[in-house]
């Protein structure tokens, strides 16, 4: 157990669908060492029914949360703050209070998946365990690691 919880940021552009399961993902795994939250750079403002089916099968709860701007978080303090798609990893982000460690671990948007509605779903799902996967990783992370160790690994993450 961490002394302090550890606030995560999840950013994507529109902040529907992956960063969505990530913040949920997050809450149901590491609720009691993290505070998980996500934003987008061009919020859909909804949370994209796909996200929702995919957490609803998984059993975890994505109560409370909705899309949101990155400029309504910019005053926050995180610790770490990881982008989830390319688009967002190429716009210039806020600048967080603390300088946050930052790591990106790009994942393809199940949004635009194509096929039938149960290929989607399995494709989503197969996004969602890659998220659960990073994410337990971040979890397990010895954050009493130098910063330049933490974030060599987080961008390990990203690459798994």
């Amino acid at each position: 157990m961490l002394t302090q919880k550890k606030a995560i940021l999840f950013l994507c552009t529109a902040n529907a669908c992956r960063s969505q399961m990530a913040e949920a993902l997050l809450r149901h795994l590491g609720d009691e060492d993290f505070e998980a939250y996500s934003a987008g750079s061009r919020p859909a403002g909804f949370v994209h029914p796909l996200a929702l089916d995919v957490l609803e099968h998984l059993g975890v709860s994505a109560d409370g949360q909705f899309s949101k701007s990155w400029d309504e978080l910019s005053d926050c303090r995180f610790d770490v703050v990881i982008t989830l798609c390319d688009a967002a990893a190429d716009q210039p982000c806020p600048v967080w209070p603390g300088a946050p460690l930052r790591a990106h671990w790009p994942l393809p948007d199940p949004v635009f998946h194509q096929g039938t509605d149960e290929n989607r779903l399995a494709f989503a799902l197969r996004v969602a365990d890659r998220l659960r996967t990073k994410i337990q990783g971040l979890i397990d992370l010895d954050w009493s690691l130098q910063q330049a160790n933490l974030q060599q690994r987080l961008e390990f993450l990203g690459e798994i």
